[in-house]
């Protein structure tokens, strides 16, 4: 007997452990708790509920969060808090459970720190909060059998991140808007100062805000299935967008067109609104989108008496006379505590005998806002007003108007000497802040004296050296930042009295030299150039400034009179249009692969000088002729010469068409606005040709024309053999899935109307493999070609001196088919 019972007692414990029902792993009910390390899984575990510490530091933190975040993601990415202001010091003894018919987070004193709060409770025992695939914690009635309305859910109260799938909106009935809010900083998921919400004025347009009370950026309204101030969501074959409006609520929603892609739209503590995407092959987030462009527009990130300088690390600084508030919140680059005054005014301690209060200029500065004008008669009386006032902090004055500011200055930026918006701003300090005058004079001119005769000494000696160097060397001397300014006799010199020419093309021809260190250089002759010194200076220190390994490395330049010249780097491989349009070697073939990376590289390159840059550059001549190759085949995009500066609103027009014929937009004709869309399209052209290895449009032996992209067009919308586009001299060996969406790309990219084409960033992010690209519509002006060959004749024509037989066909048209074709294109 005493056995039996032992075995029926074994397979009791059995059972019970085995066969008992359990918590399931992606849910919470009502007896369940969460309290230290324990976790809930989403069903297909992409996502995960539990305590976190968030940061690097997050070892040795002692705050923890109720948070959810990625689970198959390797870096830890929290997208929402629960407790995100009230966190909790040991997760061990606090609980994540249901109470009184509310899911509560009780500290380690019991005390409930968070709350679903829902006022409606369903019957005893039924309540259970689940973690979805889609990242949405909900709160259901289990006693109702697939009940779709859940009693609460977090997408209903989003932290700092937008999932697709949920909503941010506003209810019409009550008013109340939901909205994101950033952290305090990467370690600190506190409510930080930036939101973004839908406006709470009724209209459809979603607003950045600065404490929920100053705007900042805005999407504009919803008009067309888009935001009219955000034109690159017509590229949806990336994201799905839709805005709701009806009687009780409105709202914007998104979802992904390929599910597998993983992305997220965050509220960022810098102050900008971005959207990125996970890159599995470099285990790191991607930045797709983000508003606004430059960082410095966000209102206030410095805080009081910071100052924003676009393109620094650290983006904030203090400016002069003032110290960060909180050197750890710096470090964190929380920059919102601002700084304080080293040295207290005068007039805050007037008991001091110190020198009078005095003014610092700083000058191209953005001027805060807050201002009150006083009437004065000059600049003086508007100094001498501000120094009086004890609560006058600055004070500014141009053209007759002066402005004063008391208090904290909040949104300071520096600006460029060129903004049309810079205005000198003149800063109240204590004198001692100043460089204090010595009164013993015996003193300063004996120290004058010294140093007058010292200076002299080391000036003979530097001069001596430096011509010595100069006539040794004749390699110029290195002026903004590391151009050098070469002499034209000693470029004359290197190239060989221009003996060797490499190319050239419309704007002047390029050498091959040699500099007295034997680095070997290309040198650009230009011709026909305009600019004035100071002008061709300022463009060129511009150029010298850009460093990516995909663009070409200016060294320096000559500026004497009218010869103008630059010195760049020597690519051994020369340009793109050799190995694809003139290499008659069958062994020597640009293979697939490497055509696929010069695709990808010149894409970043060009995704660079769009958004990377402190102003957008448009290349506006992107052509196989300009894109070239140093030893390893890597491409580098070159000649700046065309390149206008733009601000980041793209709306400057170019008043004069430049480029090359084949390549152009639509737009250079039209005369509308030219934007970084005019560089998709011309990259568009290109990629045609990287598939056919000819050029885009060639006249056949009986006198016809072929325009290549229309073929592909062709292909591409009844889904035809695609490989049959690929250059002959391949012979076949090419990868199908990336021959076809090099193919939808670069049929994107020569959409007609601007706003379709994808931007350059896109293009990068889709041939590394991060974003897929659908099935493009065919372009209307593909279908005109189709319809008139003789509207072709237009793209025959380029400016470059190495497509000679491309011109002398283009010379054998006839007048009135280059009118048509001109014609054909501006209708398009």
């Amino acid at each position: 007997m005493e056995t039996r019972d032992a075995l029926w007692f074994i397979l009791y414990v059995f059972f019970l452990i085995f066969f008992q029902p359990s918590m399931a792993i992606d849910t919470i009910s009502l007896n369940d708790s969460i309290s230290g390390d324990k976790t809930i899984v989403s069903s297909k575990e992409n996502f995960k509920l539990g305590f976190f510490t968030p940061g690097k530091s997050s070892s040795s933190s002692s705050k923890y969060y109720i948070g959810i975040w990625y689970n198959k993601i390797s870096v830890q990415t929290v997208v929402w808090v629960a407790n995100r202001d009230t966190p909790i010091s040991d997760p061990s003894v606090s609980f994540l459970k249901f109470q009184n018919g509310n899911l509560v987070l009780l500290n380690e004193s019991r005390f409930p720190v968070w709350s679903t709060n829902i006022s409606s409770k369903p019957p005893f025992g039924s309540l259970q909060a689940t973690i979805q695939d889609d990242g949405n914690f909900v709160l259901k009635d289990g006693s109702i059998t697939n009940s779709s309305k859940p009693l609460w859910q977090s997408f209903d109260f989003p932290t700092d991140t937008w999932l697709p799938g949920s909503k941010l909106g506003r209810n019409e009935i009550t008013k109340q808007t939901q909205h994101l809010t950033s952290w305090k900083n990467p370690e600190d998921p506190g409510s930080g100062h930036f939101s973004l919400e839908l406006d709470p004025n009724g209209t459809s347009a979603y607003l950045i805000m600065w404490n929920r009370t100053r705007e900042y950026w805005s999407s504009g309204p919803w008009v067309a299935n888009m935001f009219s101030l955000v034109p690159e969501m017509r590229l949806n074959y990336i994201y799905n967008f839709s805005f709701v409006e009806t009687d009780t609520e409105s709202y914007f929603t998104y979802s992904m067109y390929n599910s597998s892609v993983i992305s997220r739209f965050v509220m960022d503590v810098s102050g900008q609104a971005k959207q990125f995407t996970w890159l599995e092959s470099s285990k790191n987030w991607n930045l797709f989108w983000g508003q606004p462009r430059q960082q410095c527009e966000v209102y206030a990130l410095c805080g009081a008496f910071g100052r924003c300088i676009e393109n620094t690390s650290p983006i904030c600084s203090c400016v002069e006379g003032f110290e960060p508030n909180s050197n750890l919140e710096w470090d964190l680059k929380e920059y919102s505590g601002g700084c304080r005054r080293k040295t207290k005014l005068k007039c805050e301690n007037p008991v001091s005998n110190g020198d009078r209060d005095r003014f610092l200029l700083m000058p191209y500065m953005k001027l805060p806002d807050l201002s009150e004008s006083v009437p004065v008669g000059n600049g003086g009386d508007c100094e001498s007003s501000c120094l009086h006032n004890c609560s006058c902090v600055a004070y500014s004055y141009q053209n007759g108007q002066c402005a004063t500011w008391s208090g904290d200055l909040l949104d300071l930026r520096q600006l460029s000497q060129n903004d049309p918006s810079a205005r000198p701003l003149y800063l109240k300090l204590a004198a001692s802040e100043f460089s204090s005058r010595k009164k013993n004079t015996g003193v300063i001119i004996g120290v004058a004296v010294g140093a007058a005769v010292g200076l002299v000494i080391v000036l003979a000696v530097l001069t001596f050296i430096l011509l010595r160097r100069r006539r040794i060397v004749g390699k110029g001397k290195t002026v903004e930042g590391s151009l050098v300014a070469f002499e034209y006799r000693d470029l004359l010199n290197a190239t060989k009295n221009f003996s060797h020419k490499l190319g050239g093309g419309g704007f002047g021809s390029v050498f091959k030299g040699s500099l007295s260190d034997s680095t070997i250089v290309a040198v650009k002759k230009l011709e026909s150039v305009s600019q004035g010194e100071k002008q061709f200076r300022t463009e060129v220190s511009t150029i010298g400034t850009i460093q990516h390994v995909n663009l070409i490395r200016l060294r320096g330049f000559c500026s004497e009179g009218s010869k103008k010249l630059l010195v760049y780097d020597y690519m051994p491989n020369g340009s793109l249009d050799s190995h694809i349009f003139h290499n008659q070697n069958p062994n020597n073939v640009l293979e697939w692969k490497t055509r696929y990376q010069i695709a990808l590289g010149t894409a970043r390159g060009l995704a660079y000088l769009h958004e990377k840059c402190r102003e957008c550059i448009v290349h506006c001549d992107i052509k196989p002729e300009n894109i070239l190759l140093d030893d390893q085949f890597c491409p580098k995009v070159a000649d700046f010469g065309l390149a206008k500066l733009f601000g980041r609103e793209f709306s400057r027009v170019l008043t004069t068409m430049r480029g090359t014929r084949g390549y152009l937009a639509p737009e250079w004709i039209s005369g509308v606005a030219i934007t970084a869309k005019a560089d998709v399209f011309s990259y568009g052209m290109m990629l045609f040709e990287f598939v056919s290895g000819r050029r885009n449009s060639e006249q056949s032996e009986d006198g016809t024309i072929k325009f290549f992209p229309s073929v592909v067009g062709k292909v591409i919308t009844e889904e035809g053999d695609i490989l049959g586009l690929l250059d002959p001299k391949l012979q076949g060996n090419a990868d199908v899935k990336e021959v076809t969406k090099i193919c939808r790309v670069a049929c994107w990219c020569i959409q007609d109307e601007e706003v379709q084409r994808p931007s350059m960033s896109n293009i990068v992010q889709i041939l590394e493999g991060v974003l897929e690209v659908n099935k493009p519509p065919l372009p209307r002006s593909l279908l005109a070609f189709s319809d008139s060959q003789e509207h072709l004749v237009f793209f025959t024509e380029s400016s470059s001196s190495s497509s000679s037989n491309q011109n002398s066909k283009t010379n054998s048209s006839t007048p009135s088919s280059q009118t048509k074709s001109s014609t054909s294109t501006t209708n398009s």
